[in-house]
């Protein structure tokens, strides 16, 4: 079959065979749920085309994975409205479908499969989807095949983890280069003429019940009867490809020229906002990229021909747009390294060798201040400023860039061990955050505990050579009394007030 997909991109998930005779050609859409700049979808169409079958996109959300609440929900489930649309004028029949009870969706990928032809599906490396992944393909007779268009770099073209960002950004530089021109198709269903299967067969749909507009809202109602936590609620604004690609273009548009002055003040909003998309597949890295490219102007000869590792002046782009890119791909990319190759990756044990000397070295040093999981994440501590940290992730799904680090090395220091304070890191992110669950989520947390990093001096009571944060030097360096204000519980009660007062009847 000749594809538009990279092979690098492409493994197999399983031993099965084509069979051309089957009604349709099967994409299972787990975590690229997109309908635009997606190798995964390309792939699909290219087997469609090939065989000359229709298409049948089965997007499906599961109620019983972990942290499951109305805030993930409803983000996913605006995607898969706007998917629901995008599809709705092609050939391609997207099947959307939301379990009602943990449990209830089981079977219906097997029994789909065993009328494709083939079966694509997303190859992420982390949370619950390899596991998820590794059980579909044993139950499935035909082939199946996993797309990666995780970031601008295969996630197989490095053969190693790296250390460091630096060495990882020294490899890209080396590297990066011959992928940048392959890129997914921004609008694969444009002029697409595929047969069309009508609708899905009965028995399935009987038994799996398509998801209707009204549940794809995500209202309060339909999500209320679904068994997952409504103690995390839903926050300010929409999930989706729509809302991604306004994000992006209102980032390129205003934001984006002062990004590497102002992204680490607590003040200022001057970062894109794109991490949920992100995770949640909603926007593609090959799209926000190109935007980049045609905001600056941009050709692949511009490229600098030495690969030192530097932060800068290697893309041959402006102070902010490199310095975004290095965000977008060294550190982003650098954790899909880490988890497609050690499923250790969420393990304590995972960190290096050295931060493990040093962690162990300070186990038994004093703390004067120890916080319960439950202080922690009403955000009830001693500290003013990490209080209104933790009250934003817990309100909006997340933390201001440089404010999450601080937020982090403040719980290693409040826990009683560290692998306490890596549980408490992880909950709290993985809980609240819409952009937890993922790999450059992880990279953050671990990077508290000396993932990516090296020894610094002096050595410190609980921390040894861990890098130092504190709220005090946070206050010196920035401007944080607005922002403490902002979330603070008075400010938050009085906001509650305001909403109780102009909502509508």
């Amino acid at each position: 079959m000749m594809s538009s997909v990279p092979d690098l991109r492409v493994r197999k998930g399983n031993r099965g065979p084509v069979d051309a005779g089957g009604r349709f050609v099967l994409y299972w859409m787990i975590a690229n749920r997109r309908a635009r700049w997606n190798y995964s979808l390309d792939r699909a169409i290219d087997w469609a085309v090939a065989l000359g079958k229709p298409l049948v996109v089965l997007e499906a959300l599961r109620c019983g994975y972990d942290w499951a609440s109305d805030r993930f929900h409803h983000f996913i489930l605006r995607g898969m409205a706007d998917n629901a649309q995008r599809f709705r004028v092609s050939t391609v029949l997207y099947y959307p479908y939301v379990e009602p009870s943990a449990g209830a969706g089981r079977g219906l990928l097997e029994t789909l499969a065993s009328e494709a032809c083939v079966v694509i599906t997303d190859d992420f490396p982390a949370f619950f989807l390899p596991r998820m992944i590794a059980s579909a393909s044993a139950k499935t007779a035909v082939l199946m095949e996993l797309v990666d268009a995780n970031g601008l770099l295969p996630m197989r073209a490095a053969d190693r983890v790296f250390p460091t960002a630096y060495a990882f950004r020294r490899f890209l530089q080396k590297t990066l280069p011959q992928y940048l021109p392959e890129h997914p198709r921004p609008f694969p269903l444009r002029g697409l003429h595929l047969p069309r299967l009508e609708a899905i067969p009965r028995h399935v749909r009987n038994k799996w019940p398509p998801a209707d507009s009204g549940i794809l809202s995500g209202t309060a109602k339909s999500l209320a009867r679904l068994p997952i936590d409504h103690q995390v609620g839903v926050v300010q604004g929409e999930g989706g490809s729509r809302t991604a690609e306004q994000r992006l273009r209102v980032f390129l548009e205003r934001r984006i020229a002062v990004y590497d002055r102002d992204r680490n003040l607590p003040g200022v909003e001057a970062t894109s906002g794109l991490s949920p998309y992100l995770h949640f597949g909603h926007i593609s890295v090959h799209q926000i990229f190109h935007g980049i490219m045609s905001k600056e102007n941009w050709f692949f000869d511009r490229i600098s021909p030495r690969a030192d590792g530097g932060r800068s002046g290697w893309w041959g782009m402006s102070a902010p747009a490199e310095a975004f890119l290095d965000q977008l791909v060294t550190w982003r990319e650098l954790g899909f390294n880490m988890c497609w190759q050690r499923k250790d990756y969420a393990q304590y044990e995972s960190l290096p060798s050295w931060a493990l000397r040093t962690l162990a070295d300070h186990e038994t040093d004093d703390r004067p201040w120890l916080y319960p999981l439950e202080r922690l994440a009403s955000g009830q501590t001693h500290d003013p400023l990490w209080n209104a940290a933790q009250t934003q992730l817990a309100r909006e799904g997340r933390i201001h860039n440089y404010l999450r680090m601080l937020w982090g090395k403040k719980i290693l220091q409040w826990t009683a061990h560290p692998i306490e304070a890596l549980d408490i890191m992880i909950e709290l992110n993985n809980r609240y955050a819409l952009d937890g669950r993922d790999p450059n989520s992880y990279s953050g947390v671990f990077w508290i505990l000396g993932r990516y990093d090296r020894a610094w001096g002096p050595e410190r009571p609980v921390f040894g050579k861990i890098r130092y944060m504190s709220s005090k030097n946070t206050d010196r360096k920035f401007d944080v009394g607005g922002y403490v204000e902002r979330y603070s519980s008075d400010a938050l009660a009085t906001e509650q007030r305001l909403n109780d007062i102009t909502a509508p009847f």
